[in-house]
């Protein structure tokens, strides 16, 4: 394939994925060969770079200034072995042969990038592990505490609502090609190879099962009805029925949003970290046009959404279909084959110096409710409209009475009425805070004590004997005003 010829990740990723979800054995093989040779030569010319520039220098800390991942020395030790078998006249009894197994540190390396720079797996509720996982979910919801003295029944309430659900991991094949010259670059950069060809393998595999699965032989998709009460059939867990989307204004996220604040037995919750999962097409053709404003200083604002969500195009999705969801609602465990070993392929065409190698790994993932997730039909989505409305403010308030006058702790007499305005109290004490609240939030409130302002909260000094309050209200209207008056005695 000639360097010109040879497509970007992305487009590759997408080629691998359409080919996933068609079952498309011969398209998957090409759009493989493609991504391998687009790694290879990534690899090849950021080793030649990094060659050119490093010079004689090539001991293990010019490499790590560098930018190059350093390997331990059982990662050292297992490339030597695994490189010198690859170059082997029989591959295949080579590695076969080998006394030496995958590193742990190689597949935590890849799912730690897995974990942290994927687009949605990064998201995602994403573990490392090997074999079975069993995980303990909450099966009432929100649950509030109990007041009152602690009783068997109180006790049986609060733990009945738990239960343990086992995942079994499934295997997941990603297939390395490696030719002759990598192998001539150094245990490092075969490593490098190594790694990225798993990630992107293992990336595109996970992801067309985590949102389409259909739980046969693969993870159960965000786009499937689980929950009680869901016929699965030979293993395949139903598609959720798509739910018509024509714009993605405030009401309609709110409406959507709204139908996941509430968990598969009614208790309402709280959502955080919503995911907007949508097809790469759609992304540029519906949703990107249904969500980019033009801020007034004329540049654009992209995925601007009612609610803070993130936007990820994923080629595992059909064009017309979105999903919107939770993202830590969605659990996903994935790990390495015990022996961990790299197994030279049969089922799979050669090229001259070029052989492919099978790194199997374990995965499987599942929503953890129903409701977490809900699919969408955007095939109909709109661009955004933003229209500006002249509304007439409404008149202001002539409301200028107090709901509330406390003086202290003193009794006003009679006792305070809005429509009220004159009230007598007796003290002994030198101060007392005078405090005086509005029916409305937009009155103006003056105090003064004789013929003394003071704030409204504030302190107010006595003198012996008569000492009268005024408290004016003046409404929002700046017209109307009403006054309350009290005449506090000081003994």
């Amino acid at each position: 394939m000639k360097s010109n010829d040879i497509l970007n990740r992305d487009d590759i990723r997408a080629l691998m994925q359409k080919a996933i979800k068609d079952n498309d054995t011969e398209g998957y093989c090409k759009a493989l060969d493609s991504m391998m040779e687009c790694i290879k030569g990534d690899v090849t010319a950021e080793y030649q770079q990094k060659f050119d520039n490093l010079q004689q220098e090539m001991d293990s800390r010019i490499l790590a200034a560098r930018g190059v991942r350093q390997l331990t020395s059982e990662e050292h030790n297992y490339y030597q072995k695994i490189s010198e078998a690859m170059k082997d006249r029989n591959p295949k009894q080579a590695v076969a042969n080998l006394d030496v197994v995958m590193p742990k540190t190689v597949i935590d390396s890849v799912f730690e990038d897995l974990r942290t720079n994927h687009p949605l797996l990064s998201k995602i509720n994403f573990i490392p592990a090997g074999g079975a996982v069993e995980m303990i979910m909450n099966t009432n919801g929100h649950q509030e505490a109990a007041w009152g003295p602690l009783t068997a029944k109180i006790t049986q309430d609060m733990t009945a609502g738990f239960k343990k659900v086992s995942t079994s991991l499934m295997k997941l094949s990603a297939f390395v090609m490696v030719c002759k010259s990598m192998l001539d670059l150094g245990p490092e950069w075969l490593d490098r190879f190594v790694r990225e060809s798993l990630y992107e393998m293992l990336a595109c595999g996970m992801e067309t099962g985590i949102v389409a699965g259909d739980g046969k032989d693969k993870p159960i998709g965000m786009n499937r009805q689980v929950g009680d009460g869901v016929s699965v059939v030979s293993g395949a867990y139903p598609k959720k029925a798509a739910i018509t989307v024509s714009d993605l204004s405030v009401d309609t996220v709110g409406n959507l949003l709204s139908m996941m604040a509430v968990d598969a037995n009614g208790k309402p919750r709280i959502i955080k970290d919503v995911l907007f999962i949508c097809n790469p097409q759609d992304y540029y053709q519906k949703v990107m046009p249904a969500t980019t404003i033009m801020a007034p200083d004329g540049t654009y604002r992209n995925d601007v959404m009612p609610y803070p969500m993130s936007v990820v195009p994923s080629p595992a999705l059909n064009r017309g279909e979105a999903i919107i969801g939770i993202a830590e609602r969605y659990f996903a465990a994935a790990g390495t084959a015990k022996e961990g070993r790299i197994e030279y392929s049969d089922d799979y065409r050669f090229i001259e110096d070029e052989r492919a190698y099978i790194v199997k790994a374990y995965a499987n993932g599942m929503p953890k409710d129903n409701n977490s997730f809900l699919l969408l039909d955007i095939s109909k989505l709109t661009p955004a409209i933003w229209k500006v409305e002249h509304v007439t403010p409404a008149a202001p308030s002539s409301e200028a009475t107090l709901s509330g006058l406390k003086i202290g702790g003193l009794t006003l007499s009679p006792a305070f009425n809005k429509e009220t305005t004159s009230y007598t109290a007796t003290t002994t004490n030198a101060t007392n805070t005078i405090t005086a609240t509005p029916s409305d939030a937009g009155a103006e409130i003056q105090i003064k004590v004789g013929e003394d302002d003071i704030s409204n909260g504030a302190a107010a000094t006595w003198e012996t004997g008569s000492n009268t309050v005024t408290v004016n209200v003046t409404a929002a209207d700046s017209k109307t005003k009403k006054a309350y008056t009290v005449t506090v005695t000081k003994s």
